[in-house]
């Protein structure tokens, strides 16, 4: 167990590397604002999409072959990779504008401990106690970290993150709002495979093909709002999406024990589908837009942090929830006492989810058409820091 825990830990860290610096890409290969549009929708299909498809391939290896396939398969598919994007996608090396320092790893450090004690801390609570000192010491220290990394980036030569860009209404709207939708997200499919696994006794397999017309209804819709950002901008699709992802959850966190998947799960899902795949393209858009050239580069990486901590912090407390109520209805039957701590804590996850709808209110600013905007929207190859 140690070993695939430090194994994980060196995926996640690859997973790090890689994902901004392929947004950043696609946002350098796709300057114009209709054809970047257009590509966002099919990053935030093959994004997301991509993970609920894995539900059911992991399924079905681990019902079939065993769940250490579920890793070895990414062997084939890595050096695919390797081989496909040297062939495939140019190289961009930006030209240096300014002089560089060292990199910043106290801030790296300081941000990476802060956002674990927090993760920690939310993560335990249910077990130790939301008044116990280990709980209120890791609250403690992800507060001190935060802000010790908040005091370093204002003073490090080259900083990891220039606070500056969260001035940026958009910037910090957006990524306020995958933040909470990704937690959302995480959580609400992790309490729905307990449910259908648990409860409903599903197999792996059927789990899978049970989540699978969340990803064919969210890939279709992806792919079609880069002409309705175009006309529209993306603000009112901020508030639409996550307005139907929250109906959805709604609707999912009455689930009976031993209900009928027809009448009960699938139209929630099929709701969720529609506003996440109304809600990805446009994020993705509106975190983008109006960045000067010099804060490009990170731009993605906030992107990447956004969506995995805010995910890791949702599961945590959405699973901590669900612990919390099961734990107290002792005296019930376990599937009622399950299905109730997964109704609870699905209900927290569109309340989670629902936050992203006031930021989309309140923060977000009009119009916000990708081709009537400037900077990273259309930044050229030797703009990028």
């Amino acid at each position: 167990m140690p070993l695939l825990i430090v194994l994980r830990g060196l995926q996640g860290l690859a997973a790090a590397v890689m994902s901004p610096a392929a947004l950043s890409t696609v946002l350098v290969l796709f300057p114009d604002g209709h054809r970047r549009a257009r590509a966002l929708g099919y990053w935030s299909m093959v994004a997301t999409g991509g993970a609920a498809v894995g539900l059911l391939l992991g399924g079905v290896l681990t019902q079939y072959a065993g769940w250490r396939w579920n890793f070895f398969i990414n062997v084939p598919v890595g050096l695919a990779v390797l081989g496909l994007v040297p062939r495939l996608v140019p190289d961009h090396r930006p030209e240096r504008t300014r002089r560089r320092g060292l990199p910043d790893a106290p801030g790296a450090v300081l941000a990476t401990a802060g956002l674990m004690a927090r993760i920690l801390a939310f993560s335990q609570a249910p077990e130790w106690g939301y008044t116990d000192w280990r709980t209120l010491t890791g609250f403690a220290a992800c507060a001190i970290l935060l802000a010790a990394f908040a005091v370093n980036e204002g003073r490090a030569e080259d900083p990891l993150v220039d606070l500056g860009i969260f001035k940026i209404h958009n910037v910090a709207g957006a990524n306020g709002m995958m933040a909470v939708v990704f937690a959302g997200n995480l959580g609400m499919f992790f309490l729905l495979t307990l449910y259908l696994q648990d409860v409903e006794h599903y197999t792996a397999v059927r789990t899978g093909l049970a989540f699978l017309p969340f990803p064919v209804v969210l890939g279709l819709t992806s792919t079609r709002m880069a002409g309705l950002v175009r006309r529209f901008g993306f603000r009112p699709f901020l508030m639409l999406g996550p307005a139907l992802v929250v109906a959805g959850m709604l609707w999912v966190s009455h689930l009976p024990v031993h209900g009928g998947y027809l009448v009960h799960m699938l139209p929630g899902l099929l709701v969720m589908s529609l506003g996440y795949g109304m809600s990805f393209a446009p994020m993705y858009a509106a975190a983008t837009t109006g960045v000067p050239a010099r804060w490009a580069g990170v731009t993605s990486g906030l992107i990447t942090t956004s969506q995995q901590a805010g995910g890791a912090l949702g599961l945590a407390v959405i699973s901590g929830a669900a612990a919390t109520v099961t734990s107290s209805l002792t005296r019930d039957p376990l599937p009622q006492a399950l299905t109730s701590g997964y109704n609870e804590a699905m209900a927290i996850s569109a309340a989670i989810t629902a936050i992203a709808l006031l930021l989309a209110v309140l923060v977000i600013r009009a119009p916000g058409r990708p081709d009537t905007l400037p900077a990273v929207m259309h930044a050229r190859p030797d703009m990028q820091p």
